[in-house]
């Protein structure tokens, strides 16, 4: 299934981007695919960007706020969020999505990320597919 998607990993957590690049090998993604924020290549036109967060407590840092306040419908239509932190930084990054214009996908995925895992196990690759794949197909 050929979807223009990306996948952007705050921080640039070892398991972030191995979640990424399975993503990235499912759907055969292009080379720049996965990447972390700010990424490198800016957003442009994208269907779906999906972001791999990991933040504790109720403040999102600052170069994570500002580059998700510029998702705008012209770089990304809908907004999906995996993440391994807090509640209240996925509700922050909704409502900053929203404002910015691009459309949020309300169904969250959550990860455990421990303080030396880096390996995505196979229940969680399979829970995250299924989310990923489910999460493409309410876009059609």
């Amino acid at each position: 299934m050929a979807i223009k998607m990306r996948v952007l990993c705050y921080p640039e957590k070892k398991k972030l981007l191995a979640v990424g690049n399975m993503i990235k090998a499912e759907y055969d993604l292009n080379v720049n695919s996965v990447d972390r924020i700010p990424p490198a290549y800016s957003c442009d036109k994208e269907r779906l960007v999906i972001l791999a967060i990991n933040i504790k407590g109720n403040t999102l840092p600052d170069d994570y706020r500002l580059f998700v306040k510029e998702l705008t419908k012209a770089r990304a239509q809908n907004v999906a969020i995996l993440s391994a932190g807090s509640e209240e930084a996925v509700n922050q990054t909704k409502q900053l999505v929203k404002e910015a214009g691009a459309n949020v996908i309300e169904n969250t995925m959550q990860i455990k990320i421990g303080l030396f895992d880096s390996k995505v196990s196979d229940t969680e690759k399979t829970d995250i597919l299924n989310w990923v794949k489910s999460t493409i197909e309410a876009l059609a």
